[in-house]
């Protein structure tokens, strides 16, 4: 993949209304533009937590996903693309952070789809300059995702994914199935952390191709876990 480094001028009394701050002096795929994140995070998680649970906890061992409502990580104000710095307070504490889940889903419009995957990459690239330890998230959706989803993370590395709400329906399972024995062929991880079920119809074979599979209890079910306990 050829990738370009890119310098962005700031202008004297001009607003980075685009956060170019993050990726001044990145490295951009061509032809969809979007910036190469590095994989620091090279130890395997114990744990993941989401955001919105990370900002009240102190298990700073754990490392932290945004596999959970945007609106709960990107709000207009207070999320972690407006504000950043007071993001990156909160997620430096911890282990390591995986690259942010801005959705991608099917029915949205193409831009706001390659925008969303723009910023993953972004937001990881300046955690990463910023000396966090970082895996990427990969969220490939239906096939016109493929052209663009997958650039700017490094083949041969650890990956993240999240199967939560993406493979209830037989139609979302499919297409999610598609996308990750698509993942793996141009991607080639050696291992891919799963927040929710890692389900063998998905998962077996990559298994038995030698790739390291390791599913973490998402928040959904250690909550539906404590409430049948308390019953």
């Amino acid at each position: 993949m050829n990738y370009k480094v890119k310098e962005f001028e700031v202008r004297a009394g001009c607003r980075d209304n685009f956060n170019a701050f993050m990726v001044n002096r990145a490295k951009f795929t061509a032809p969809n533009d979007i910036p190469y994140c590095p994989t620091t995070l090279t130890q395997i998680p114990e744990r993941i937590i989401m955001y919105d649970e990370a900002k009240r906890s102190t298990d700073y061992e754990a490392v932290v996903g945004f596999y959970q409502d945007d609106y709960k990580f990107d709000g207009k104000r207070s999320g972690i693309w407006n504000n950043s710095k007071e993001s990156i307070k909160i997620l430096s504490k911890f282990a390591g952070v995986i690259t942010p889940d801005f959705s991608t889903n099917p029915d949205f419009p193409y831009p706001l789809k390659i925008y969303n995957t723009y910023r993953m990459r972004a937001f990881g690239f300046w955690l990463v300059r910023n000396g966090l330890k970082v895996v990427n998230n990969v969220r490939p959706g239906s096939e016109d995702t493929w052209e663009y989803c997958f650039d700017g993370i490094p083949k041969k590395s650890i990956v993240a994914i999240s199967t939560v709400g993406c493979i209830l329906r037989n139609e979302d399972r499919n297409r999610f199935k598609l996308g990750l024995d698509e993942m793996v062929d141009v991607l080639m991880p050696h291992t891919i952390l799963v927040y929710g079920n890692a389900p063998d119809d998905l998962c077996y074979k990559h298994k038995c191709a030698g790739i390291e599979i390791i599913s973490y209890e998402s928040q959904i079910s250690q909550a539906m876990r404590g409430r049948k306990s308390n019953e």
